[in-house]
């Protein structure tokens, strides 16, 4: 080498080693402090037949089938499954959003066939699990045992819960498929041991007439100790919440001290593992079916379907049950458990707001909030609505709810203010429900006059999803589920214009803002001390605090949420 090069290359290497060391880039971390799931609940509610169709060769089990045209086809069995929802676990979708838990329709086995829905106007199958057949079986058009265990590990894996939908109130109704499969005579030379021959020919309007309502063979289905159903041989349903038959449902004898053997058709069904329980009354047993699959999958909680009519020692039985049963499961699972909370219920009583009532004594930690629907749907004031909010649920209150947009029950709410109503929702204190499709717009299904809310119950839009929504969706879940302060802070109200807010909970603290344009200062006084550097979640934008306020340019959508950097 030339020694004028050398010369200077030793140089170089020189002031290098003299100059002062460059200080490192800080990482654009924002502060995490989630909080508790039973603080801060962010539920993804899916019909799990109408999300996704991860494994086509389950489509048709028992003899189901689809219509061909839509109107005909709204209550049977779309496809979707447990491996659908796995699919979609494992490319992110529920992590994206924020998303904790995942509520599930019940997936326990259905009826096998379908009743006559509406009026008279499509053939109604248990698509949404509300039609109990055999609750220690999985429905095949669920799944497997081994996609349900490959669910739940693959949920927990990425800190996201698994709950049941539950029901505790009646079984499914006879239908003619399964009487023909489990309620029979003894065959003799000249019966073949069916009961209603000929049910296959069966049409809407003629169906009921292949069914004797009269026939004592009805004492085979689930048995006088089970139900009530108003047939022959067995107790008429009462006229209160408890006792009444639910749009004509058999109603379980919950209350009943009486001990019961198994009904007539479990007894008769080779592939059930239910088994005699030794002086055990309907509760007892129902209890003992539900809790297993805690205890076998490691399912998180329960959401209760028609909590009012069902007696309140019933549901502490179950939470009961459910809580040794889950601690059991992460005993023997550590590997897998996300943490060590407890067994987790909320329920459905209809009409249910944010206040504290009884029936949370009931073993409930949570309740579905009918509020907050009609709320968002009347464009409600977001500062009254939070407010109010915040004074009920904030800490220290120890109860808490599932506020939603859209319900199965109800109706979607309307899709051209979604991102409105994804802010109020998703900022909300309390807890929060998402329904499948809100987020990727999925549109009303078709419906008849006879049952408006099959409308709800669309398929998701895989083909056609809205995704600028879904990107001011996974913002604010993301942004949520950071911080533990948006569900369970106190609520203070900054400005006007835009609208400002800040929710501090213990050590947790965020500001967000709606209505913002362009180039604005929005003031953080006594959130965010001067001097701390802050993140816009919705923008991505960083800045720091002065003079109690900061300065940057928000999103075309108007929020901003700032949060704290490490």
């Amino acid at each position: 080498m030339n020694l004028r090069k050398t010369l200077a290359a030793l140089a170089a290497l020189a002031a290098f080693a003299a100059a002062p060391a460059l200080a490192p880039v800080q990482a654009q971390v924002p502060q995490s402090r989630p909080g508790s799931f039973a603080d801060n609940p962010i539920v993804y509610f899916v019909v799990t037949d109408r999300f996704l169709n991860g494994n086509p060769a389950n489509d048709h089990s028992y003899g189901r089938r689809r219509e061909a045209k839509p109107q005909d086809d709204i209550g049977t069995f779309h496809g979707g499954d447990l491996a659908g929802l796995t699919k979609k676990l494992k490319e992110g979708w529920f992590r994206e959003l924020g998303v904790n838990a995942i509520w599930i329709t019940a997936p326990y086995e259905q009826i096998h066939g379908w009743v006559v829905g509406g009026n008279k106007e499509f053939k109604h199958y248990a698509y949404h699990g509300y039609y109990a057949l055999d609750f220690t079986k999985l429905d095949a058009n669920m799944g497997t045992e081994a996609e349900l265990r490959e669910f739940v590990a693959t949920a927990k894996g990425q800190g996201v819960r698994v709950l049941f939908d539950v029901v505790m109130n009646h079984p499914g109704y006879g239908d003619l498929v399964t009487l023909s499969e489990y309620v029979r005579e003894p065959a003799t030379d000249k019966k073949t041991g069916m009961v209603w021959k000929g049910w296959e020919a069966a049409t809407l309007r003629d169906y009921h007439s292949y069914i004797d309502y009269n026939d004592p063979a009805w004492l085979r289905w689930w048995g006088p100790d089970w139900i009530r159903s108003g047939l022959r041989g067995y107790t008429e349903g009462g006229r209160d919440d408890l006792t009444g038959q639910l749009a004509y449902l058999p109603d379980f004898k919950t209350e009943s001290d009486k001990p019961v053997a198994l009904p007539p058709l479990l007894k008769a069904k080779p592939d059930t593992r239910a088994v005699e329980l030794p002086n055990t009354t309907v509760r007892g047993y129902l209890v003992n079916w539900l809790t297993q699959w805690v205890r076998d999958y490691g399912i998180d909680g329960f959401r209760a379907d028609t909590v009012k009519h069902v007696e309140p020692a019933s549901w502490q039985a179950l939470k009961q049950a459910g809580t040794a049963a889950l601690a059991d499961w992460k005993a023997k699972h550590p590997a897998l458990r996300i943490d060590d909370a407890p067994f987790w219920m909320t329920g459905e009583y209809w009409g249910q707001g944010i206040e504290r009532t009884a029936i949370y004594d009931a073993g409930f930690d949570n309740m579905i909030n009918f509020d907050f629907q009609e709320k968002a749907a009347g464009g409600a004031a977001l500062d009254r609505l939070f407010a109010d909010y915040a004074r009920v649920l904030a800490a220290p209150a120890t109860h808490n709810v599932l506020s939603y947009l859209s319900s199965h029950d109800t109706r979607l709410f309307d899709r051209s203010k979604l991102y409105d109503g994804a802010v109020a929702l998703m900022l909300a204190p309390g807890g929060v429900q998402i329904y499948y499709g809100d987020e990727t717009a999925r549109p009303d299904g078709p419906f008849t006059s006879g049952d408006r809310q099959q409308s709800t119950r669309s398929d998701m839009n895989w083909d056609g999803i809205d995704t600028a929504l879904l990107a001011h969706w996974r913002k604010l879940g993301q942004f949520r589920a950071r911080h533990v302060a948006i569900a369970k802070g106190t609520h203070r109200k900054l400005a006007d214009a835009p609208y400002t807010f800040a929710r501090v909970h213990a050590s947790d603290r965020i500001v967000a803002a709606v209505g913002a344009s362009g180039s604005v200062k929005l003031t953080v006084q006594g959130v965010f001390a001067d001097g701390t550097r802050v993140r816009d979640a919705y923008s991505g934008s960083v800045t720091s605090v002065a003079a109690g306020a900061v300065e940057l340019t928000a999103d075309t959508r108007g929020v901003v949420l700032l949060e704290a950097l490490d």
